[in-house]
């Protein structure tokens, strides 16, 4: 056994690894079943309780009761997070293909756009529908055929055409990019978990939502136009009591059975934070829990943890914390969490007027740079005429005060009005690098959606068919292996009883491999993985025919198995050598449901050769090394 126990440690690490990596999903089942029997018992019992209240507000206890049963067991995160991720064919959802008018867009940059020019526009577009080509160079190429210069209707008479399709290119190419940050910014708000956001072509985007259960919302949301707002942050003296009053409500509202009284003081929560366990201060001061104050900080601002950014918005989105905030104000969070303290993230919650002074209608340019003085990234916008006055009035009436931009509920930045702003002209500062100003710069562009976005495939799961999916995915794949192994048992009989055993290991490395990689398993997938299983034994039926005809000719058990093993190696491999070519091609230029069906293919090839080649080949040496009878059928 000596000279086999590399082998078999290599075997057993590389078991304990796959099972390892498989465990979290595994777990995240257990976990989702606990969670729904204790959420049903929850609202069981929440409505013998208060019977009148009403379907939404109890849809809002429950969502706050998950989250504090997942807060109470950070593994729940953990395995979910490391879980194979399941297709929206599998878990339900929506696919949506949208593409981006960049017509409307040329249309609008253009100047005076006459009857001729509209007519030239509508038929590019519709050329650009059934070609690769983008809109502008099918524009240029109508307009040069009819003898019409480009500078007729966009930049300068100095220009030369090039120059002009470039710029034109340029922002074409801008509206995509535009378009893509707004929905990724409102997914993310939406609280859809794991959704992919793609560009596909010059400019179509792929979106997938699952778990969607309201289709015409989620649409809705998409193709809406982006809302850039500019709101003044409330001062420290008018938050602090806000605050205050919704940590009051909050308190009572979470725990009717407690009697909580809390001062109107700035100092008390941090006062009981230092005589209170955690669990007691969560408990007698939820808000200031989740948001806590800045320290020596001369604004009322607060710091929340990435992890408790949902959980704070669904406290301040129930109908008595609602009722405690004035009509006037409201919550919002920065929309990029920064890491502080030990490699933690937390965004930074504000108050500001809930009616906006300016709105981005009215930012005509924007652009990222480095101050040429400080060498500090910035970012300088521009606005209208109308904008440029209001905004004049606005900085003029409010020195020293911080203006919020907001982007789709989402704080970018807050700077302090150093002084009146009489041109439309305004600086950003306080970026961490000219990538995160590339980024502001594309928000602030983003404020009016430059193009409209069209919704060309919709395709929609509902969770019963996912599940009905998953259900005869896992029938298949358990009929195609019962069938496999079977052959194998009565084909082969001893040997055929091995391959079955190295077989099993196949599907455990497959799926550890998927879980690693958190790849995302699709219908397709199940169907690449179906596939492997008659692939994995393939290997094993042409080295079982070699051994069987090295033995026809008199050798022993283990010169057979030798020369079995070598003279099988050249058709093994070239055989799934070609078959992983084609996964790799189908990986690379096939979409989502290709994709899913081509990457379980290719794990699977490895998988059956380390199967095949060091699994099966372990055995057989360790067989022959007793002297044990080698029956190939």
């Amino acid at each position: 056994m000596k000279e086999f126990r590399f082998r078999i440690i290599i075997v057993a690490l590389s078991v304990l690894f796959g099972l390892y990596l498989l465990y979290p999903t595994f777990a995240d089942y257990n976990n989702n079943r606990n969670i729904a029997e204790q959420l049903a018992a929850y609202k069981d019992s929440v409505k013998q309780a208060s019977p009148a209240m009403s379907d939404d507000e109890l849809g809002k206890l429950v969502i706050i009761k998950e989250e504090l049963i997942k807060e109470a067991d950070p593994s729940i995160a953990k395995d979910r997070e490391k879980r194979v991720k399941l297709g929206l064919d599998l878990q339900g959802g929506m696919y949506l293909v949208m593409e981006v008018n960049t017509a409307k867009l040329i249309e609008r940059v253009a100047k005076d756009p006459d009857k001729a020019f509209k007519d030239y526009l509508a038929q590019a577009e519709q050329e650009s529908k059934r070609s690769e080509l983008n809109v502008v160079n099918i524009l240029a190429e109508k307009l040069k055929q009819n003898g019409i210069r480009l500078n007729r209707y966009f930049g300068t008479i100095r220009q030369e055409e090039a120059e002009i399709i470039a710029e034109l290119e340029e922002q074409e190419k801008d509206a995509v990019s535009r378009a893509i940050e707004i929905i990724r910014n409102r997914v993310d708000q939406y609280g859809v978990s794991e959704p992919t956001i793609q560009k596909q072509g010059s400019r179509r985007i792929i979106v997938e939502l699952p778990g969607i259960a309201r289709e015409e919302e989620a649409k809705q949301l998409l193709q809406g136009r982006a809302l850039l707002e500019f709101k003044l942050v409330k001062e420290t003296e008018f938050t602090y009591p806000v605050m205050y009053r919704v940590d009051e409500v909050l308190a009572r509202v979470l725990n009717p059975s407690d009697t909580v009284a809390v001062k109107d003081s700035t100092s008390e929560a941090d006062t009981s934070a230092a005589n209170l366990t955690d669990e007691e201060f969560a408990k007698k001061h939820p808000f200031f829990y989740l948001a806590r104050p800045i320290e020596q900080s001369q604004y009322a601002d607060a710091y929340v943890k990435e992890s408790d950014k949902n959980k704070l918005m669904n406290y301040l989105n129930l109908p008595q914390v609602k009722d405690a905030i004035p009509d006037n104000v409201e919550f919002v969070l920065t929309a990029k969490a920064e890491i502080m303290g030990e490699g933690q993230k937390y965004h930074i919650l504000y108050m500001v007027n809930k009616k906006p002074e300016l709105t981005g209608g009215v930012i005509v340019d924007a652009l990222a740079n480095l101050d040429p003085s400080t060498g500090a990234p910035i970012v300088t916008m521009q606005m209208d005429t109308e904008g440029s006055r209001d905004w004049a009035r606005i900085t003029g009436a409010n020195v020293g005060k911080r203006c919020a931009i907001v982007l789709d509920g989402l704080l970018y930045t807050a700077p302090v009005i150093r002084g009146k702003i009489p041109t439309g002209n305004s600086q950003i500062e306080g970026m961490a690098d000219l990538n995160e100003a590339k980024l502001l710069e594309i928000v602030l562009k983003a404020g009016a959606l430059p193009a409209p976005i069209d919704i060309i495939e919709e395709r929609t799961v509902g969770p019963s068919l996912g599940q009905d999916s998953i259900n005869a995915g896992v029938s298949s794949t358990l009929l195609a292996l019962l069938l496999v192994t079977i052959f194998m048992i009565f084909y082969y009989k001893k040997a055929g009883t091995v391959a079955d055993f190295a077989l099993l290991f196949t599907i455990v490395f497959i799926m550890g491999i998927l879980a690693g990689f958190q790849a995302t398993l699709t219908l397709p997938g199940i169907a690449g993985m179906i596939l492997t299983i008659g692939m994995a034994v393939d290997a094993n039926v042409i080295i079982y025919e070699r051994i069987r005809e090295e033995l026809s000719t008199g050798k022993t058990v283990k010169a057979a198995i030798e020369s079995g093993f070598l003279n099988s190696y050249s058709a093994i491999f070239d055989s799934n050598i070609t078959t992983f070519f084609t996964g790799i091609i189908l990986y690379q230029f096939g979409s989502g449901p290709v994709q899913g069906f081509a990457l379980t293919l290719m794990i699977g090839i490895l998988a059956s050769l380390f199967s095949a080649l060091f699994i099966t080949r372990l055995i057989f040496d360790m067989m022959a090394s007793k002297g044990a009878k080698l029956n190939i059928g």
